[in-house]
């Protein structure tokens, strides 16, 4: 018995469903810019816990108004969450920055002396670790290094795959903070130029 014949339009169904199954189509590879990246799902992660999972905090921590007497030590604030600097994906609660412009441990002489990041930042901006370490890695063809407080808090971020999304620093001339998106987690980081 001879096979039946395959109808066109049948053919192409099956090529437009498989293009439009691709994890964010075809729109998603001409929306990337330099250094951005189309966003990706989460990665389920510890966002039952309230925090990381891909929540974007929409904006920066507030600036300190009175800093503590003594400086918090880290530690979880609350049951399943990290031993680090992260914001709560239920208020967007910066927790960990509360030390105000006069903690040392963030103090430069020469604030900004790479001068300032000018690209876009903020809830909206997400860029994609591309290499390096605490010391220097790059986002975009810029370049940022960890600040050697914050340093312990990095162990388990992908230097080749997290997203990040970077903010202004309030209290802290010369720093800005980036949020590890997939832990919920951030640092204090330093532009270091192109």
């Amino acid at each position: 018995m001879p096979p039946k014949p395959v109808h066109r339009s049948f053919v192409l169904f099956v090529l437009m469903a498989l293009l439009g199954s691709a994890p964010g189509g075809l729109i998603a590879v001409s929306a990337q810019e330099r250094g951005h990246e189309a966003r990706k799902p989460p990665a389920p992660t510890s966002r039952e816990q309230g925090v990381g999972g891909g929540h974007i905090p929409q904006r920066g921590p507030a600036p300190v108004r009175q800093a503590p007497t003594a400086r918090p030590a880290a530690g979880r604030d609350q049951p399943g969450h990290p031993e680090a600097p992260h914001v709560h994906a239920t208020n967007d609660q910066w927790v960990g920055h509360e030390t105000g412009r006069n903690d040392p441990r963030y103090h430069l002489d020469h604030p900004w002396e790479h001068g300032r990041f000018t690209q876009p930042i903020g809830a909206q901006h997400i860029w994609r670790l591309r290499g390096g370490d605490r010391n220097r890695f790059s986002v975009g063809g810029f370049y940022f290094q960890v600040a050697a407080p914050d340093a312990a808090f990095v162990s388990d971020w992908l230097w080749n795959d997290d997203d990040i999304v970077l903010y202004a620093d309030p209290d802290h001339d010369g720093w800005y903070l980036a949020y590890n998106t997939r832990l919920g987690t951030y640092v204090h980081v330093m532009y270091l130029g192109s």
